[in-house]
This record gives structure tokens, C-alpha cells and sequence, in this order.
């Protein structure tokens, strides 16, 4: 017991890396895959999470080597790089922050039967959220998110587990298992690698928090518990990820049901569509799982973003032209939720296109910026001690070369 909560208490980055990382890629992608798809995409979604996972790990071990951010090991790449990272930061800030933030306010309104618009429902979820990164900063952001992941493990795997044991749904009459590789089947897949467990370059925000860990511990953690820590964080990530399958596939594959490509209105088909299985007493378990999933996702995306965002600014202006506030992060937290409300308000109809744009960046950068991780910690003047094994630069390249094939045919669908 004594070691459970030694190990609690050390988890930072991350859980916060888990928080951030379950919220539409697996509440939305990998049920869907479940329902639609079968078992058969657990290969995907396995493969993904491995082959992505060298990535997001060199972010955390170059900070706690360094004691510097990602972003200092990209501008030590070359200002190209840096600039780089900060035209997908650009576009995440104004489409991702307000889809995440439009979802969060469906689930909501549609699961606490709220009698108020979207637009309101966004605005107090902004307000909210952005009071307690204010606040508690990054020690409070740790602390409510261990709760929450928590909770959200343990209540997913009680659904899971009564999932199984009231077995496989009975299919329809004349069901035909989908094709996966056509067209349709191809662009889901691409979707779903694409941002399982996230977008490649959330390796960054992760590289940030580890920063706050340091500055919270006073730099004495060491570079085995970071990495010990990240990959528990990372593995909590991925068996989440096949626990939102399994309840798909047990529940929906086979039944023929017509799932919203809306993730608010798929969100509440998936907790009805749920609670009609396993019953009514299920209603509120499954409820504040996705909520739980969707607002720590809001969390740590806003104050990641926020970070971010500063850390590149200063690091894009010349020394003389740096003027650090203590203030800077709250108006940053609050510039963004600003912005963000303001692209709900006037674009919510367009939120598909606007998403539609980030995913693109992000996938044709991902097989770049996965390189460019790789670089950080195999340069020169990174210490050769602590440089990743072969095993790890092994499965980095296998990685790059995986992502750019995605990347490249995913240009392809999209131009012809």
C-alpha cells in the first residue's frame, strides 16, 4: 500500500499526458472503431500507441536531461524548426481548444438535461476551467487530474468487465461486417492512427509540464522515475484506448446502428446506447465517465496550449525584446478562451472545417516533428549517456517511416 501511494504521488506529467490524450481520440474513435470495425482494430490501435510512444518520450527525456523545454531543442535545431512547431501551435489554438470545448459543452448540456444554448454552455465551461488553471497553476492541475483519471480507469473498467460478462451483442439479422479497406474504412483508419493516442506534437506540451514537475521537486527527480512516470502515464493512456473499444465492439458491432458523425451527438448515442444495455443503473457511471474524459481533456489541452504558446514567444524574440510577467500565463489562459469562445460563437456550424484543417497539419507534420525528436536527443551536445538505445531509435524510424506513409496518403485522398 505503501508503494501504491508512493507511486501516486509521484505521477506528473504523465497523467496529465493520459488526461489529455483520452478524450476525442478514444471516447469517439476507438468506441466507433469498436462498433463498426470489430476486434480487428485493436491492431491499429496498438500499433499507433508503440510506434508513436518513442516520440513522446524523447520529449520527457530531453527536459530532464536539459532542465530546458522541447521547443529550446528545436530552436537549437534551427529557427526553421521552431517556426515549424509554431505554425501547427497557431492553428491547434483556434480549432482544437474550441472543438475539444464544443464537445465538453454537448456532453453537458445533453447528459445533465441543461436548458441553455452551446454558446453558454462553452462560455461557463471556459470560465471554469480557466479560474482553476489561474489558481492552482500546475501543482492543482496534477492533483484534480490524478482524481479524475482515476476515477475514470476504475469506472471504465467496471463497464468494461460487465461488458464482457453479458457477452457479445447478438448481431442483426443479415449483418455484413464492413470492408475496412476501402476509401470510407481508409480515411477512418487514418483518423484514428492519426490522433491515438494524440497528435505527435502534443510531445511538446508534455516536455512543458515536465518542466513544472522539475520546477515543483526542485529539479531532484531523476531520469529513471521521469521516464518510469511518463510510461505509466503512457501504458494508462493505451489500455484505456482498448477498454473504449471493447465496450464498442461488445455493445454496437453487428447491431447495424447509424453513429452521428457529430461527436457531441455520438457522445450522447454512445451513454444512451450504453445504458440500454447494461441497464439504467449505468446511466450515471457511464455519464460521468465521459465528462470526466472530455473535461480533463479541456484542462490540459487549454493550459498546455497556454504554455506553449508563451514558451514559443519568448523563445521567438531576441533577448533585448523578452518581457516575462508574472502575470503572462493567466492572460494567456484567458487570451485563449477568449479566442476560442469567439470561434464557437461565430463558427460552430464551420467547426468541422476548421477541425478538418488542424488534422491535416498535424498529419503531414507528424512524421517531421517525430524526427525532430529523435534529433533533440541524438545531437551532439546532448549528453551521449543518456541518449535512447537502439532498441528505442529502432522503433523511432520504423515510426517516421509509418506516420509519413499515413501522412502521404492521406495528402493524396485529400488533393484527389
Amino acid at each position: 500500500m505503501n508503494q501504491l501511494l508512493r507511486l501516486i504521488k509521484q505521477l506528473g506529467p504523465g497523467i496529465l499526458f493520459a488526461s489529455m490524450a483520452i478524450g476525442t481520440s478514444h471516447l469517439v474513435l476507438s468506441t466507433k472503431a469498436g462498433a463498426q470495425y470489430g476486434w480487428i482494430m485493436i491492431l491499429p490501435i496498438v500499433f499507433a500507441n508503440l510506434l508513436k510512444y518513442p516520440f513522446f518520450e524523447f520529449g520527457v527525456r530531453y527536459t530532464n536531461v536539459t532542465k530546458k523545454t522541447l521547443i529550446s531543442g528545436y530552436l537549437d535545431l534551427g529557427k526553421p524548426f521552431l517556426y515549424g512547431y509554431g505554425i501547427i501551435t497557431i492553428v491547434s489554438c483556434f480549432t482544437i481548444l474550441a472543438a475539444l470545448y464544443v464537445v465538453t459543452a454537448g456532453l453537458l448540456i445533453n447528459l445533465l438535461k441543461l436548458d441553455i444554448s452551446l454558446n453558454l454552455a462553452a462560455l461557463l465551461l471556459f470560465f471554469a476551467i480557466s479560474l482553476l488553471l489561474i489558481i492552482g497553476r500546475y501543482k492543482v492541475l496534477e492533483q484534480s487530474l490524478k482524481l479524475v483519471v482515476s476515477i475514470l480507469f476504475f469506472a471504465l473498467l467496471i463497464v468494461t468487465l460487465m461488458a464482457f460478462g453479458k457477452g457479445q451483442v447478438a448481431p442483426t439479422h443479415g449483418f455484413t461486417a464492413p470492408t475496412l479497406f476501402n476509401e470510407i474504412g481508409i480515411l477512418f483508419l487514418i483518423g484514428l492512427v492519426g490522433w491515438m493516442p494524440t497528435a505527435v506534437e502534443a510531445s511538446g506540451w508534455v516536455s512543458m509540464w515536465s518542466v513544472e514537475k522539475l520546477k515543483l521537486k526542485g529539479s531532484k527527480i531523476s531520469i529513471n522515475e521521469a521516464l518510469r512516470e511518463f510510461n505509466i502515464g503512457y501504458v494508462i493512456t493505451s489500455i484505456l484506448a482498448l477498454f473504449f473499444l471493447a465496450i464498442g465492439c461488445l455493445t454496437l458491432y453487428g447491431t447495424n446502428t447509424d453513429l452521428s458523425g457529430s461527436a457531441v451527438i455520438f457522445a450522447d448515442q454512445i451513454v444512451t446506447l450504453f445504458t440500454q444495455y447494461l441497464g439504467n443503473w449505468a446511466y450515471g457511471l457511464i455519464a460521468i465517465s465521459a465528462l470526466a474524459t472530455m473535461f480533463s481533456t479541456c484542462m490540459t489541452a487549454h493550459d498546455a496550449l497556454a504554455r506553449v504558446s508563451l514558451d514559443l514567444l519568448e523563445k521567438s524574440s531576441t533577448p533585448q525584446n523578452r518581457t516575462a510577467s508574472k502575470y503572462s500565463f493567466a492572460f494567456m489562459v484567458l487570451g485563449l478562451a477568449l479566442l476560442n469562445w469567439f470561434v464557437i460563437y461565430q463558427f460552430s456550424a464551420n467547426m468541422g472545417n476548421l477541425v478538418a484543417l488542424a488534422t491535416f497539419f498535424s498529419f503531414v507534420f507528424a512524421p517531421i516533428l517525430g524526427w525532430m525528436n529523435l534529433k533533440t536527443v541524438t545531437q551532439p551536445t546532448f549528453p551521449k549517456a543518456y541518449r535512447p538505445n537502439n532498441l528505442l531509435k529502432g522503433l523511432s524510424y520504423l515510426g517516421i517511416v509509418f506516420l509519413s506513409a499515413f501522412s502521404l496518403y492521406y495528402c493524396y485522398l485529400m488533393v484527389f
